[in-house]
């Protein structure tokens, strides 16, 4: 499961990265994206992109030019289903905390109840 920076790089791929196709990007333009929540560095986008490599997330080979270095990134099947996933998960856990409270709220009440017959 990846770290709330590779998080962070992951869901920008995926928005930049539809499709089936391989996609140029630069570690600047993902830290100028990704600067608005965090700062990474170009060493720890390095870093991160190797990570995301071997969670099965993405392949990418890193292609020189005369503007520095691009990232050539191609979403797997994981990574592409990444977002829906990430939102499938956070949507069972919101089901599961309230079903949690709507299971605590109704042993509440009972037990009111309960109280109340035997206390008579």
């Amino acid at each position: 499961m990846p770290d709330s920076k590779e998080k962070l790089v992951l869901k920008y791929l995926c928005k930049v990265c539809s499709g089936k196709k391989t996609y140029l990007i630069s570690p600047h333009d993902i830290a100028k994206e990704t600067c608005k929540k965090m700062v990474l560095s170009v060493n720890e986008i390095d870093e991160i992109m190797a990570s995301l490599s071997l969670q099965n997330y993405i392949d990418f080979v890193v292609s020189d030019s005369k503007n520095g270095y691009f990232y050539c990134v191609k979403l797997k099947k994981k990574g592409q289903t990444y977002l829906v996933d990430a939102k499938r998960q956070k949507k069972t856990m919101l089901m599961l905390i309230l079903r949690s409270v709507f299971l605590a709220t109704v042993s509440f009440v009972f037990g009111l109840i309960l109280k109340a017959i035997f206390k008579s």
